[in-house]
């Protein structure tokens, strides 16, 4: 198990460092900030200084090492648009990008498994049949303009729920939050509904598909045929195999959640990370960029690697030797 777990670490890192030099490299070569820091009057003095100061003259490994080093420690240098510290820039945004993630994550996850146990186990209903004919919304039709659907009918017509902004946020300890304010409230009601429909259709259509697929096996024909009530054969044999491919593409979806906040923050004028990237992309800002391609990076691979442990923990018959069973 602890072998396992190390590889598993190593081709982490591993992965960490090619994601690293790609993003490093497209970023090295998308302009040069120098011509948006300096204004028109700037002399040649000034833009070989600042190109020193940056770090912009030296050759290309030693620029890598030098992002990776300070990378490791938290530092991605200075904001070219902001001229302050990018970690300080990212811890300001970080809080209204993971509440937004957290609640569509929670709606995605409850919503999803539930709907997907209750039209595999009423599959023949008009409940389950109207459900997943709705579903078909959730997958056909793109994030933004699902927001600018709810806008329009929530916001627009309705008057009921902002459409755009965080919201009155307060300061608990180090950490700003809208969660305790009843603006802050509403304002994340429309965005994360926005996020999670996506996710929370497919993990509902992959749920009920694995289940379904489970519920035809011999072993719980096997556990009928012993007298076991429905409740028991449905959730405590059928749903808990179910689970495990239901993990994977899971885990997957909710690092997604980060990535497609990009979208959902810049509908809903968001203060998040993802509107700092566009932001940042506009500007070229190149050090916020890699900073945000980073950190989506360090989420996708630590969230595979709580999979990946998940998957061992779950199914006894990957213990013996899990590099196999995958």
């Amino acid at each position: 198990m602890l072998a396992y777990i190390l590889r598993r670490v190593f081709q982490s890192a591993l992965v960490l460092l090619v994601v690293g030099l790609v993003a490093f490299s497209m970023f090295r070569f998308v302009g040069d900030p120098v011509d948006n820091m300096l204004g028109q009057e700037r002399t040649q003095a000034d833009i070989e200084r600042l190109r020193d100061t940056l770090g912009l003259d030296d050759p290309f490994p030693v620029q890598y090492w030098n992002f990776l080093g300070n990378a490791v420690q938290g530092n991605f240098g200075v904001s070219y648009r902001q001229g302050r510290p990018v970690s300080e820039i990212l811890i300001e945004r970080a809080p209204a990008t993971l509440e937004l993630a957290a609640v569509s994550g929670v709606l995605a996850l409850t919503f999803g498994i539930g709907l997907g146990v209750f039209t595999a186990i009423r599959r023949d209903g008009f409940a389950a049949n109207a459900i997943m004919t709705l579903s078909l919304v959730g997958v056909s039709l793109p994030t933004f303009l699902i927001g600018i659907l709810l806008i329009y009918l929530f916001s627009v017509e309705l008057g009921w729920l902002p459409s755009f902004g965080r919201g009155e946020v307060v300061q608990f300890g180090g950490w700003s939050t809208g969660f305790l304010t009843e603006s802050g409230l509403k304002a994340l009601i429309l965005p994360s509904i926005t996020l999670g429909l996506y996710q929370m259709t497919l993990i509902m259509r992959l749920v009920r598909s694995e289940m379904l697929e489970v519920l035809r096996t011999d072993y719980i024909r096997f556990a009928r045929a012993r007298g076991l009530s429905e409740r028991a054969v449905n959730f405590r044999h059928a749903l808990k195999n179910t689970m495990v491919p239901v993990i994977t593409v899971t885990g997957l979806q909710l690092g997604s959640i980060i990535a497609f906040a990009i979208i959902t923050e810049t509908v809903f004028q968001w203060p998040g990370v993802g509107l700092l990237f566009i932001n940042a992309i506009q500007f070229v800002d190149i050090p916020v960029m890699a900073a945000y391609l980073m950190l989506i990076s360090v989420m996708f691979v630590g969230i595979n690697l709580i999979v990946d442990l998940l998957y061992v923990m779950i199914d006894p018959r990957l213990r013996g030797d899990p590099a196999k069973g995958h």
